[in-house]
């Protein structure tokens, strides 16, 4: 990450970096188009499987392998079949907003406008963190993958140590950081290594935009609990002043 910020003080945005998205052919940019547009109803697809949840309390396990199923499945259909692929990418999206239920009901008993200023700082972070990557040039972020897998890599193992040994709160929170820190860089290099497949004719956009999708509940669900703490902290503080 300490590059990216390196390199795009290096550029000085100036309005010769806005033309780089000339660098992208009209093919790649109707193509990111309708990845951004399904992704957009993906997110609506995944808030109304929230509503569902708070409505019925469906959310849990069950939902949680449902929308890995569907993933699954989702990848296994060829792409001629496109309409079937798109109602398995809402229906894993529906799954997910569901699963995600519990942590935006208890953000929704709290304090509401915590949820959405973490949507609100979610969707700028994605746009920033995307647009960084479409103006800069081709393939220049993607030797990041392998370190962003490391870091995935582990953080599966925290969370199996931390699940058998026991982690105390500021483990936990080191985890969802860290967390943060590496899908913030997925952002980044998912979106070049669309792009970069775009170029070299693989136009499934279904695909991309559920590639882009996860990276936007990994985030979100990660600063949702980072504020989520916070308030709860300063609602101690006050409570200890009027005590």
């Amino acid at each position: 990450m300490e590059a990216f910020f390196e390199s795009r003080s290096r550029s000085n945005w100036s309005y010769d970096t806005l033309k780089n998205f000339r660098q992208i052919s009209p093919v790649v940019q109707s193509h990111l188009k309708r990845v951004y547009l399904t992704l957009c109803c993906a997110l609506v697809a995944s808030a109304f499987g929230a509503y569902l949840h708070i409505l019925w309390n469906i959310g849990g396990y069950l939902t949680s392998f449902a929308c890995f199923g569907t993933m699954i499945w989702l990848l296994s259909i060829p792409l001629y079949q496109e309409q079937k692929r798109v109602s398995l990418l809402m229906a894993s999206a529906v799954f997910e907003g569901a699963s995600v239920g519990p942590l935006i009901d208890l953000a929704i008993q709290i304090d509401p406008s915590v949820l959405i200023a973490a949507f609100v700082g979610t969707a700028i972070a994605f746009a920033c963190f995307s647009g960084a990557a479409m103006l800069a040039k081709r393939r220049e972020y993607l030797y990041l993958g392998g370190l962003l897998s490391s870091g995935v890599s582990m953080l599966l193992w925290l969370h199996f140590a931390s699940s058998i040994f026991g982690g105390s709160a500021a483990f936990f929170m080191f985890e969802i950081y860290f967390g943060l820190l590496v899908f913030v860089g997925y952002m980044v290099v998912d979106t070049q290594d669309i792009i970069e497949k775009a170029h070299l004719g693989d136009l499934d956009y279904v695909k991309h935009a559920l590639t882009l999708f996860t990276d936007f509940v990994a985030v979100f669900v990660r600063i949702l609990i980072i504020m989520l703490k916070n308030s709860a902290e300063k609602s101690e503080k006050k409570k200890k002043r009027r005590d």
